[in-house]
């Protein structure tokens, strides 16, 4: 897919693609190294990819309460087992269930099934929670992809807490 710096169909705020995000990275003076790789669509493609010896990688779910007013972006290690109406008590919401590709594009800029932290960068509205668990460490290398699957960036889950932080989205952290 190539980028033309002529956008269309799109609201005016510019949506981070892969160099931007880069970009924002080295701006913000967070260490980061990615690997550039052929697009991957499952879990189990990433795991035939070179990944850090010690990364932890990750699920990235897009989630909705009942009516809809309420959207979360639950990151959280891929071995994490998710129950649903467990997560709805601790978040004190309604029933959630996964969002449409139409949510997806309309709050986060992303493509179906490319879902990323990253996308929290294009919700110009701060209208997603960040979700993750408590006990994932700060030091812990994370893999997420820089809204492409073309590439996975690794960096830090606390450098990436930081960055979302910085950007007013928030975060909630929760025993999973």
């Amino acid at each position: 897919m190539h980028h033309h710096t002529k956008r269309t169909g799109r609201t005016s705020s510019m949506s981070f693609d892969k160099n931007s995000i880069y970009a924002l990275l080295n701006n913000r003076h967070i260490h980061f190294t990615y690997t550039e790789h052929r697009p991957v669509y499952s879990m189990e493609e990433l795991d035939a990819l070179e990944i850090p010896a010690d990364a932890v990688i990750c699920k990235n779910l897009f989630l909705r309460n009942s009516n809809g007013k309420q959207h979360f972006l639950l990151t959280i290690p891929a071995t994490t087992p998710v129950d649903l109406k467990e997560l709805a008590v601790k978040l004190a919401s309604s029933r959630l269930s996964f969002a449409s590709a139409e949510r997806l594009e309309k709050y986060l800029g992303l493509q179906s099934g490319l879902v990323s932290p990253f996308g929290l960068l294009n919700d110009t509205s701060k209208s997603v929670i960040f979700i993750s668990s408590k006990n994932l460490p700060p030091s812990a290398i994370i893999g997420i992809h820089p809204n492409d699957n073309t590439a996975t960036v690794w960096l830090t889950f606390g450098d990436l807490l930081t960055l979302l932080s910085e950007l007013h989205v928030e975060v909630k952290l929760i025993e999973l």
